[in-house]
């Protein structure tokens, strides 16, 4: 088929003596651009290619580490090398200190502890949110330092 320029009447006309369908690929091109295709076929095409898109995007996964604004170093250690697991995995890591009661009075407690858990961290993630309280609640999230690609 030879690519040209026609009216939508002989476009059409064309396609019914081929026994397809005129399909309109790029709306927005001026003038628009359309094939002579089997439109189920178009159909199952398109179908094929978004799901390979989607098989192909990389879902990402946060893992959250829970904190108090008072925990010691033998927690702090052990849940430290499990956001290093974590990273090295590829997962995101969202650590947070939560206030119970009064503890909120040791906010400065919390983001201590969040900065030296980042610190620990840095050889094998990047910070991507600093600390931020929410609530009772404050967070830190860390991403994989990027990993070279196949």
């Amino acid at each position: 088929m030879e690519v040209d320029v026609y009216p939508i009447e002989k476009a059409l006309d064309i396609a019914k003596a081929q026994g397809l369908d005129l399909v309109e690929i790029s709306p927005k091109a001026d003038p628009p651009v359309c094939k002579v295709i089997d439109y189920s076929k178009f159909k199952y095409e398109q179908k094929k290619k978004q799901k390979e898109i989607k098989a192909k995007a990389q879902k990402t996964v946060v893992k959250e580490i829970r904190f108090g604004p008072n925990t010691d170093d033998h927690d702090f250690n052990f849940k430290l090398n499990h956001a290093i697991k974590f990273l090295k995995e590829g997962a995101k890591v969202k650590a947070y200190v939560h206030f119970v009661g009064r503890t909120i009075v040791f906010k400065e407690r919390g983001e201590i502890l969040l900065l030296k858990f980042a610190q620990a961290l840095e050889e094998h993630g990047k910070v991507e949110l600093l600390p931020k309280l929410e609530g009772k609640r404050m967070s830190i999230i860390l991403a994989p330092k990027s990993v070279s690609k196949k």
